[in-house]
């Protein structure tokens, strides 16, 4: 088994790269993983890990093979398993809480034409969000409302940043996701048939006065800006969740969760 106790080696040096710049995700075509809990899911999620990278005196390799590959051993035959030192695992982790495990897998298409919908599907639509925690947060909830998909509108973050890894406690695996421009969502939503609802402040309706048993994609925009005019202008439907205190808007995670589960309310959960 390969062993590395070096933060000076090459391999490590790539690694960290991958966990600071998007460009070296970019270009590799890999992330990292940490935690037990997001490799299992990323592997339901059907993601490929290429490594996986852990510290004996926490977990064993046996304990790993035993956690993530009991109903099928040769799945990891093509994984290299490395032995790391507290040393490089410290440099290599993002989170304070220590399990002792690091995966590298392989990044995910992200096309709208990969997404597979339900026959009334219910979709949120994200523009142009700029705060990992933020998107990670959306995420969480899309999965709590199993929804059909999360389509990410003119993204502005890397979807494989190690912060919406975490802030979405693995959810980024256990969602259908898609990225394109806002013009490419909007056909694509059309083509469907999909009736299109944007969170906006501008000629807009309470959120709850609204059918959306239908096929629906809920949108929602920055804090600080809104949606942009085309998804505006394009919604059969703009829509606002009353606020009732001082200030005209919330963090725009909550607002999506809002929106999601009043949409789960109509359709009976």
């Amino acid at each position: 088994m390969k062993q590395i106790t070096s933060i000076q080696n090459p391999f490590i040096k790539s690694l960290v790269l991958l966990q600071e710049k998007a460009k070296a995700r970019k270009q590799s075509g890999t992330f990292l993983i940490e935690g037990k809990r997001e490799i299992e899911l990323a592997l339901k999620g059907k993601y490929e890990l290429v490594t996986i990278l852990f510290l004996p005196e926490i977990i064993s390799e046996a304990e790993i093979q035993n956690a993530f590959f009991y109903s099928n051993t040769n799945e990891s035959d093509s994984i290299e398993f490395v032995e790391i030192n507290k040393e490089v695992y410290q440099k290599l982790a993002y989170r304070d809480t220590t399990e002792g495990i690091i995966a590298v897998a392989k990044t995910k298409s992200l096309q709208l034409s990969d997404l597979n919908l339900s026959k009334n599907p219910l979709i949120l639509v994200v523009e142009a969000i700029e705060k990992p925690g933020n998107l990670g947060a959306m995420l969480r909830t899309a999965d709590a409302a199993n929804i059909d998909a999360v389509i990410i509108a003119n993204p502005k973050t890397d979807l494989y940043n190690p912060n919406i890894v975490r802030s979405s406690v693995g959810c980024l695996f256990t969602n259908q996701i898609a990225t394109a421009s806002s013009e490419e969502v909007i056909s694509y939503l059309k083509e469907k048939n999909i009736s299109i609802f944007g969170a906006t402040l501008q000629n807009s309706i309470y959120y709850h006065t609204q059918d959306y048993t239908i096929p629906t994609a809920l949108v929602v925009g920055t804090e600080a800006t809104g949606l942009s005019e085309i998804w505006r202008q394009k919604s059969i439907q703009n829509i606002i969740i009353p606020m009732q205190g001082e200030i005209d808007s919330m963090n725009v995670s909550v607002a999506a969760a809002i929106l999601l589960f009043e949409a789960k309310r109509q359709r009976g959960f």
